[in-house]
């Protein structure tokens, strides 16, 4: 907006009453005027009535400033006039030099303004371009940070999945550790089973012979007293026949005590590993439903930051867009 305020207020300055513009007095100088031999009598050009601008400065809000440009009312200088020179008549070759020295200021005149136009033009075309580098820049630089943001996220999200995979492993390593102590202590407990079983077996035996024995002892000593006293040998028969019933008896009830120990046991191993394998199926489900939560967060992240590129090269496209067309729009000065 300055930059047409001042176009405009330089497009004033070629205010001529005549045919050919009049600049100011520095582009006035550049185009040397050659004077005639005699003083004839002409009519001196109008001064330019120059337009004082005011620039006013002023904070609108943090950070940004507001430019204001006021354009004052020109002033007009009156030319000290000059003593009546006597007329004197102007030949042909005076008058043809004279068009011809109006013709090379008119001439120089629209070489400086077509000049001055370039000058301009090639402004704004380094105004545009330094504005497409900085947007490139910035484009760049967002998307190296986008990068930069993705990597270290891979980073945690690989160090996070690491630390999963590291606790699954404790855990499982602890569980089969657990596991192996317990087959340990079942193996421990057939074991001591098996030698109580056996030392029974070893007692049984030992008192079966020591019975056997004392049943020998027993019918010698009732073969020496069978005649005389009948009635006695039934009787201790009975007995004997009753103790080795008791004791047959309680063998098979010591036998039927430690099956059952063996099948509760068995019972609680089932139930340990149905527990820990519901546990570890618990555990995988978890870290699946995480896994996938963190792939949609960064998804809908990298969205966002593509979203984010993509309005910003929008805005930069509408901004030359913009540009080109204040460039097209605004008319090229001609001389009159």
């Amino acid at each position: 907006m300055l930059i047409g305020l001042v176009r405009d207020s330089v497009m004033q300055c070629f205010c001529h009453s005549c045919r050919a513009p009049v600049l100011p007095a520095a582009h006035r100088r550049s185009a040397p005027v050659k004077k005639p031999v005699g003083k004839p009598r002409t009519k001196q050009p109008k001064k330019v009535k120059f337009i004082t601008t005011e620039i006013r400065c002023q904070e609108m809000s943090k950070g940004g400033l507001a430019y204001e440009v006021i354009l004052a009312e020109p002033v007009g200088v009156p030319a000290p006039r000059r003593a009546d020179s006597p007329e004197k008549t102007s030949s042909v070759e005076e008058i043809q030099e004279k068009l011809k020295a109006a013709e090379e200021r008119r001439r120089s005149l629209e070489a400086s303004k077509m000049a001055a136009i370039a000058q301009k033009m090639a402004k704004i075309e380094e105004a545009s371009r330094i504005r497409s580098e900085q947007t490139n820049n910035f484009i760049s630089t967002t998307k190296e940070a986008l990068d930069a943001k993705m990597d270290s996220h891979e980073e945690k999200r690989e160090a996070y999945i690491n630390e999963l995979r590291a606790r699954l492993k404790d855990h499982l390593e602890g569980v089969e550790k657990t596991r192996l102590s317990l087959e340990q202590q079942t193996a421990e407990v057939y074991k001591a089973i098996e030698e109580k079983m056996n030392t029974a077996a070893d007692k049984r035996d030992e008192n079966i012979k020591k019975m056997l024995e004392r049943l020998r002892e027993h019918e010698e000593q009732v073969r020496k007293v069978r005649n005389g006293n009948q009635e006695r040998f039934q009787q201790l028969e009975s007995a004997i026949q009753d103790k080795l019933q008791q004791a047959a008896e309680r063998r098979l009830l010591l036998e039927a005590e430690q099956k059952e120990k063996l099948r509760n046991h068995n019972n609680k191993l089932v139930e340990v590993r149905s527990v820990i394998t519901a546990k570890m199926e618990e555990i995988t489900k978890d870290i699946e439903t995480k896994l996938t939560a963190a792939e949609q967060n960064r998804e809908k992240e990298m969205q966002k930051k593509l979203d984010f590129v993509k309005k910003e090269e929008r805005r930069a496209e509408l901004v030359r867009q913009n540009k080109s067309a204040r460039a097209e729009c605004e008319p090229a000065p001609t001389a009159e």
